[in-house]
């Protein structure tokens, strides 16, 4: 079956059955969290949200490459006054099913706004779970670097001779560093706290986010002509995001009136392919 530059409908637990095995380079997703979104996809009792998505986390693994990565946008709700555990739940049975859980960032969402209940603040960050195949996967570290901004200005002015040789730490983490390794750099590498704005373009859908969010992971992740997946693509971010940087994209929405959405946003940025990979037809 031929899945680039596709979106298609129906539920992806179904629709992953028909793709080839070890074909897609990275998955960005978020679906819907446990009793969310009833209006729009009717919701999953926590309770049952492991078993709800191991059918489609085991065609997940078989259809990612073996250099790939899968990225799972996902938060945990409040259900009787407590936090429900089941995303804690879901990644050790995920790691069964023989996914590695290699990583876990933090997305900050720096202009959410104020609030407060009786026993809480407001969330103001979600997880984005790193899952992978195998412990060697394609990893462009590089292309996500950040400035190494102004404090290097003073600290790296005076250096003392500690600074200048691999500083090992006093409480004996086996972790260390060379502060005179960052003379002469305007880049450094970020951290796993990603700090983005929650606002975006698209009002089309009832759990947008912002469309750098996928865009950070596929640079991270891929390369130009690699396939980027969105089992729960909704009105289209990831596959715009992959599109406009040259990836090949495919997507699976159960709601028709999101599809259409992500078409209507497809065909307005001009899709415009790698050479190596002839243009299809959205469906």
């Amino acid at each position: 079956m031929e899945i680039l530059n596709r979106i298609f409908p129906g539920d992806c637990g179904d629709v992953l059955k028909a793709f080839p095995d070890n074909s897609v380079d990275l998955i960005f997703t978020s679906p819907p969290y446990a009793d969310q979104r009833q209006k729009t996809y009717g919701g999953v009792n926590p309770d049952e949200y492991v078993d709800w998505f191991l059918p489609k986390s085991e065609q997940l693994l078989r259809i990612l490459k073996p250099t790939g990565t899968f990225i799972l946008n996902i938060k945990e709700r409040v259900v009787d006054g407590e936090r429900h555990t089941y995303v804690i739940e879901l990644i050790l049975a995920m790691q069964k099913q023989g996914w590695l859980w290699t990583e876990e960032f933090i997305w900050h969402k720096k202009n959410s706004y104020p609030g407060k209940w009786p026993n809480r603040f407001r969330d103001n960050w979600e997880r984005l779970i790193q899952f992978n195949k195998n412990k060697k996967f394609n990893m462009y570290q590089q292309e996500v670097m950040v400035p190494v901004g102004d404090w290097a200005k003073d600290r790296l002015s005076n250096l003392s001779q500690t600074d200048k040789m691999r500083d090992e730490s006093k409480v004996g983490s086996g972790f260390g560093k060379n502060i005179s390794n960052w003379l002469g750099r305007n880049l450094v590498y970020p951290t796993n706290v990603i700090h983005m704005a929650t606002e975006c373009s698209n009002r089309n859908h009832s759990a947008v986010f912002p469309i750098d969010l996928p865009k950070w992971f596929i640079r991270l992740f891929t390369q130009q002509g690699d396939v980027v997946l969105d089992p729960f693509v909704g009105s289209g971010t990831t596959a715009v995001a992959a599109a406009q940087m040259g990836r090949c994209y495919s997507g699976i929405e159960i709601n028709p009136e999101y599809i259409d959405v992500s078409m209507n946003r497809l065909t307005q940025i001009r899709i415009q392919l790698p050479d190596t990979v002839e243009e299809q037809e959205i469906y």
